[in-house]
């Protein structure tokens, strides 16, 4: 295919890319620069008999990115050797004619006839040069062909071709009207040129030299800087009105887009010419400060916060915020305190990390790798974060809301720990900030300019530290946030943890918009009643029970045995633990929720041995159930202590949830003399207290099917008592366990080993269900318990929720009335005690109202 014009590059001469329009004079020309540069002029303005008449049949030359008109000259050189023999042979037979057609896809490296456009130009090959490596032509465009019949495709294409010359209007309002659209066109050409940059100026007028209307298009045509579409499309126009109206579009559109582009430049160079007027005027203040002694070394620092500020890709509104203090800045004195408080203002402007962003790590089985290694278990947390991961991998637009997560359990589960790993996971910056103990809505949101000493809030101070807008920010302990007359924190988290919200946080200090929706917030909590309604519904509340002795014994094994090991300055050639010694550690001498205590326990166990070395041990320990013995001296938790506290009736096992973990709990009843008194004691709150008394009914409406005398109540006192009685304790879970209690009283059937019970118990007996499932079944699991009794409809609770370990080693009873608890709980026989008996009128009395009677406070003085 025909090249470019000029000196090809060594690509250009191998591959023969198309030819394009020279930039310069050796470009497109006029008809008259046409006929000087061929030693002739160009048809239909002057001498056109002088060329031999265009041949029926002519080797095409396919041509990519330039279109030939008639009255064309176009300089090409050409390296392919199909095409110099295509040129070769036409120059042979005397008549020098060539036919020349625009490819249709310029991507087409060999094109066909079918690549061709139908209609091209007929040229005539004004003048040849032969080099080493190529042909350089210089071509004269002659009349527009259509291609015919194709005779020859190799080594080049030959076809027959029909002329098809320029049409003429015959009636005399369309030639007046051809009149009028030739004057239009060469009044909109010379605007062109005259708007265009890239046209030479001699150009203007040129065309009222040419009186013929179809030649006058196809020259404005061809050196107008238009796409090759419209230029081919008015090559096929062979009617000379319609021709001259679609050119007359195209110059009025060119026409409008440079006085457009214009209009652009000239608003361009008025936008710097103030510039450098201000720079101009700026450096006259300068210099008639230093004439009146006034100067001071602040310019040079206004100046560089002048450059930082345009460099720090700020919003709009937070720039015109700092363009107004860097104003107030250059103004005031640097001795004034004023001059402080903008400075200070405008570094924390400039320390912000507008649009600066650490990459997400995406790949999805690394963060789960990174999350596995870091943290065992916690299955829910990791599978949420890694559904967000997989969301914004599909996402690449950026445009995800970013999850806020609440993770609720006891202490030492890893709530915080987690934070650290999901930032290292997602290669993100981490920021930690304790929430514990704050009073003050200024810690949040910061505090206004207009005070001494004045500073942003935590949330904002963070993200600066950080470096990043994206950062992971842990707000820890977000339960136990005060208030007091300063202000309600929780409050001023409401549009923090807001998606639709903190996207324009407006910190006071600041006091401009900070896009807070790209952080990835992470609130940690022990309880959640402690949490506004409004605060908790805007974060998705992850809640994580405490750990299984399984997942204990992993948990030491694979991180707090070997950070222990490091602490202290051990190896694994010093010491080692086996799984026994573990599972003993955590039996015996821990009972909680998370690794805390076991930690520690740990680290007294490394303490000892480091001792040992120190005083001149050289053989490595090993730490089994012995040594752990040795070291810790007797266990302090035994599962025996259940079995001894059941051995007499009217006890029971119940199982209780707190803030920090399940828990077990006893339940003891007792029988007095007395007359229908129930006395309850043990810190009970009121829901308790109903508990305990919606027992009692059930059992003396249901004592005689139960093989209870029926005066048992009216001659007696009942004392319920749940120990360790400086612990508060409220709730309706104690129900069933308190029923136990007294069925076991009442009727000497002693409560079974090992067993525990939780549920609600109704006046009808239906045991109804309750909430920390998974917290009391792993606190019974701690204390040796191997049965526990739970409401039915919390069998979805078991099966969710407890592991499948804990599973395995106990056994469940789901129980829809009391009935089946009293079966499943008590043993089958007992002896009844001996009903107290009736008092007589000269004995003391209780109350005979059946109200219940709080113990009495008693106060004990120290003896002398």
């Amino acid at each position: 295919m025909a090249d470019e014009p000029g000196t090809p590059t060594a690509e250009e001469t191998t591959d023969s890319l198309p030819a394009e329009e020279s930039p310069d004079a050796a470009g497109t020309l006029s008809a008259s620069e046409a006929g000087e540069s061929a030693g002739g002029v160009a048809p239909g303005n002057g001498p056109e008999d002088n060329l031999p008449p265009i041949p029926e049949v002519l080797n095409i030359l396919p041509l990519r990115d330039i279109v030939l008109f008639p009255g064309m000259m176009a300089p090409l050189h050409i390296a392919r050797e199909n095409w110099v023999a295509l040129v070769d042979e036409a120059a042979a037979k005397g008549n020098r004619f060539i036919g020349v057609s625009t490819v249709r896809d310029p991507g087409v490296e060999i094109p066909g006839i079918e690549d061709l456009h139908r209609v091209g130009c007929a040229a005539y090959i004004r003048m040849m040069l032969k080099l080493p490596d190529g042909i350089r032509l210089m071509l004269q465009g002659v009349e527009r062909i259509e291609l015919g019949e194709t005779l020859q495709t190799e080594p080049y294409l030959q076809a027959r071709v029909r002329p098809l010359p320029s049409a003429y209007p015959t009636e005399e309002e369309d030639r007046a009207r051809l009149e009028a659209l030739r004057r239009a066109v060469g009044e909109a050409f010379d605007r062109v040129v005259q708007l265009s940059p890239n046209l030479r100026d001699d150009l203007v007028g040129a065309t009222d030299s040419v009186p013929d209307a179809g030649i006058l298009s196809d020259l404005i045509t061809a050196n107008l800087p238009v796409a090759n579409a419209d230029k081919q499309d008015l090559l096929e126009t062979p009617f000379v009105l319609e021709r001259l109206t679609r050119l007359l579009a195209l110059l009025t559109r060119e026409a409008q887009m440079l006085e457009l582009q214009g209009q652009i430049q000239s608003q361009v160079s008025g936008e710097l010419s103030k510039t450098q007027r201000d720079y101009y005027l700026r450096e006259q203040l300068k210099a008639i400060q230093r004439e009146l002694g006034d100067a001071d070394d602040t310019g040079a620092e206004v100046d560089e916060l002048r450059e930082r500020v345009e460099e720090s890709g700020m919003p709009e509104e937070a720039r015109r915020e700092a363009d107004r203090e860097l104003g107030r800045l250059s103004r005031i004195p640097a001795a004034s305190p004023e001059y402080t408080v903008a400075r200070n203002y405008l570094d924390w402007l400039l320390a912000m990390p507008w649009n600066k962003a650490t990459q997400d790590n995406l790949d999805i089985p690394q963060v789960k790798q990174t999350l596995d290694e870091d943290h065992f278990g916690l299955e829910r947390v990791k599978d949420r974060l890694l559904e967000y991961l997989s969301v914004r991998k599909f996402r690449q637009d950026g445009a995800i809301r970013q999850p806020i997560l609440c993770l609720a359990g006891p202490p030492g589960v890893g709530k915080t720990s987690l934070g650290r790993s999901v930032a290292e996971a997602l290669g993100r910056k981490f920021i930690r900030i304790s929430l514990g103990g704050v009073r003050d809505e200024a810690e949040i949101r910061g505090h206004r300019r207009t005070y001494i000493g004045a500073l942003p809030g935590q949330i904002i101070q963070g993200i600066r530290r950080a470096e990043s807008n994206n950062p992971v920010m842990i707000l820890d302990e977000v339960d136990k946030i005060g208030q007091d007359f300063r202000g309600d924190p929780t409050s001023a988290l409401l549009e923090v943890l807001d998606p639709e919200q903190n996207s324009t946080f407006r910190d006071h200090y600041l006091d401009v918009p900070f896009d807070l929706s790209r952080v990835l917030f992470i609130t940690t909590a022990n309880q959640l009643e402690t949490i506004p309604g409004p605060l908790r519904d805007r974060m998705e509340i992850i809640e994580i029970a405490g750990y299984t002795e399984e997942e204990k014994k992993n948990i030491a094994k694979q991180h707090l045995i070997p950070k222990q090991m490091t602490e202290h300055g051990l190896s694994e050639e010093n010491i080692a633990f086996t799984d026994d010694a573990v599972r003993m550690v955590v039996r015996g001498y821990t009972r909680e929720a998370g690794v805390r205590n076991l930690e520690r326990e740990i680290a007294r166990l490394c303490r000892k041995v480091t001792r040992e070395f120190a005083e001149g041990r050289d053989e490595k320990a090993v730490i089994d159930e012995e040594a752990v013995r040795r070291y810790l001296g007797a266990p302090r938790f035994e599962a025996e202590e259940i079995k001894d506290r059941v051995r007499v009736p009217g006890v029971a096992t119940g199982l209780a949830w707190t803030p920090v973990g399940g828990d077990v709990l006893f339940v003891e009843a007792t029988l007095m003399p007395g007359r229908k008194t129930l006395v309850l004691t043990g810190m009970l709150g009121d829901v308790m207290k109903e508990s305990a008394q919606a027992a009692l009914s059930w059992v003396r409406s249901h004592a005689e099917e139960l093989g209870i005398p029926a005066r048992f109540f009216s001659d007696a006192d009942l004392h319920i008592h749940v120990p360790a009685g400086a612990i508060p304790k409220d709730g309706p879970s104690a129900g069933v366990t308190m029923v136990t209690a007294l069925v076991s009283l009442l009727t000497g059937r002693k409560d079974r080993p090992l067993v525990a019970m939780t549920g609600e118990v109704t006046l009808s007996g239906r045991v109804l269900p309750v909430g920390g499932i998974k917290e009391k079944v792993l606190a019974a699991h701690r204390a040796g318990i191997r049965t526990v009794i739970l409401p039915e409809r919390n069998r979805k609770d078991v099966d969710e929720d407890v592991p499948r370990e804990i599973k395995d080693e106990m056994t469940f009873h789901f129980a829809g009335d009391v009935k089946q608890v009293l079966e499943w709980a008590l043993e089958a026989e007992g002896a009844p005690p001996p009903m107290p008996e009736p008092m007589d009128g000269n004995g003391e009395r209780a109350p005979a109202d059946g109200r219940v009677i709080e113990p009495p406070v008693v106060t004990v003085r120290p003896t002398d």
